[in-house]
């Protein structure tokens, strides 16, 4: 093999990897594989994580047995007879091991109760993962829109700024020229303002999901274009209603409290009754003669001023403002689940009456009043119009969309589904 083809073959591997490098640097990310990222590394859920494993210590805390107590004594003991003489003397000592034994039920309630907290806690981080997907699918589509209107707007303000230009050059004489000239600056000024603003939200939100998704906040991301339709509901309002009344996070967080509550006013009715110590006791005496005593001890409080009265009180009347807040939760939950129904399909009708190519047959139109003004067939004001209603359309349907995203996005958290109302397909935005 001669050098020549050696030094071919090396600069052949150099231009490859090259390319794979460039093709690795512009892939764009998914949305799935953006929420499946966010899911994965965002460092919130560690804190719920870490919930979860804090109620589950308190379970093993609330089955377990108290430890056995040990007490005794020692001490000298001494004898004297009626006559105040000294007999004998000695060594006196005494021992006992007790184990309190509670009455029962009470660890049962105990364990119910820390069982209802696990519950809790592990609804928290089932609704924290259901609300970082609805944020970052939410984000990611301020990031495209706010991206497509930054650009969008500096298309136009470079419209003006080039027709700024022509209308110095002809320095055309007369009042009509003059004013349109400076009709032409100011709009031209108010559409780079504009841009900017467009620029600095997509920033915004580009920030918001390197956040969620545990990066750095300057880090890029290549999120690939999408194109985003809704789906109609395919079950009515009866049964959205039903749905959310018993999956809803609130109302099943309520649910769990009211539970755990009922169980709280049964231990606090339990522990009237008093725990009892029960154990051998031995003790041991040498003043002249030796003795022994084994014994079984027994201790209990008399329940005779405090039979806990005052903690039964107060765990009942906190049940009682649990089953409110279930009642208030069920509520709240059927009111939301109508008035997003109704914001959802309004949001679908108007998108119905939409073109498929209403933003291109705009900016076509925005671009045809450019060049035909250059030739004086349009006047200044037609010209100016269609600019304008090309950059206000354009956030009149991304508006529209993202409201459809957050009904959806709701619906789904109502109702405790994952109802594929929204297809997110790679390519060009057409509405």
């Amino acid at each position: 093999m001669t050098k020549s083809i050696i030094y071919k073959m090396r600069w052949f591997l150099v231009v490859v990897l090259m390319t794979t490098n460039v093709y690795a640097d512009t892939s764009s990310t998914t949305l799935d594989s953006l929420v499946n990222e966010v899911l994965e590394k965002n460092p919130e859920l560690k804190f719920y994580e870490a919930q979860i494993a804090s109620t589950k210590g308190s379970r093993k805390t609330a089955g377990l047995w108290a430890n056995p107590e040990v007490s005794g004594s020692i001490g000298q003991k001494r004898v004297w007879n009626e006559a105040k003489e000294l007999t004998g003397k000695g060594e006196a000592s005494e021992l006992s091991v007790t184990q309190t034994f509670e009455w029962p039920g009470r660890i049962g309630l105990r364990k119910a109760i820390a069982d209802r907290d696990i519950e809790l806690a592990e609804l928290g981080l089932e609704q924290f993962r259901a609300l970082l997907a609805s944020r970052t699918k939410i984000a990611a589509y301020e990031l495209l829109a706010a991206r497509q209107k930054a650009a969008a707007t500096r298309e136009v303000a470079d419209h003006f700024s080039a027709l700024r230009e022509v209308l110095v050059q002809r320095g055309q004489a007369g009042l009509t020229p003059q004013l349109e000239t400076r009709v032409i600056e100011a709009m031209e000024l108010n559409m780079q303002r504009k841009a900017s603003q467009a620029s600095l939200a997509a920033q915004a939100a580009l920030l918001d999901l390197n956040q969620l998704r545990g990066a750095s906040p300057d880090a890029k991301l290549s999120l690939a274009p999408m194109s985003f339709s809704f789906r109609p509901l395919e079950k009515d309002q009866g049964a959205l209603v039903t749905l959310a009344k018993s999956n809803d996070f609130t109302v099943r967080q309520r649910a769990i409290e009211f539970k755990r509550q009922g169980f709280r006013v049964g231990l606090a009715e339990n522990e009237r009754l008093p725990a009892v110590s029960i154990g051998p006791s031995i003790a041991r005496e040498r003043a002249g003669d030796r003795e022994r005593v084994i014994a079984v001890a027994v201790s209990a409080p008399l329940p005779l001023w405090n039979r806990n009265q005052g903690n039964i009180d107060m765990a009942r009347a906190q049940r009682v403002q649990a089953e409110t807040s279930l009642t208030i939760a069920l509520r709240e939950a059927e009111r939301r689940v109508i008035e997003t129904i109704a914001i959802y399909e309004t949001k679908l009708k108007e998108m119905a009456k939409w073109q498929p190519d209403s933003i291109q047959h705009f900016k076509e139109a925005a671009e045809l009043a450019d060049r035909h003004y250059r030739l004086g067939a349009v006047p200044v004001s037609i010209y100016i119009e269609l600019q304008t209603q090309y950059l206000e359309t354009l956030e009149g349907l991304q508006e529209t969309k993202k409201e459809a995203l957050e009904a959806a996005n709701q619906l789904n958290l109502l109702t405790g589904t994952n109802w594929e109302l929204i297809d997110s397909t790679s390519g060009k935005e057409t509405k």
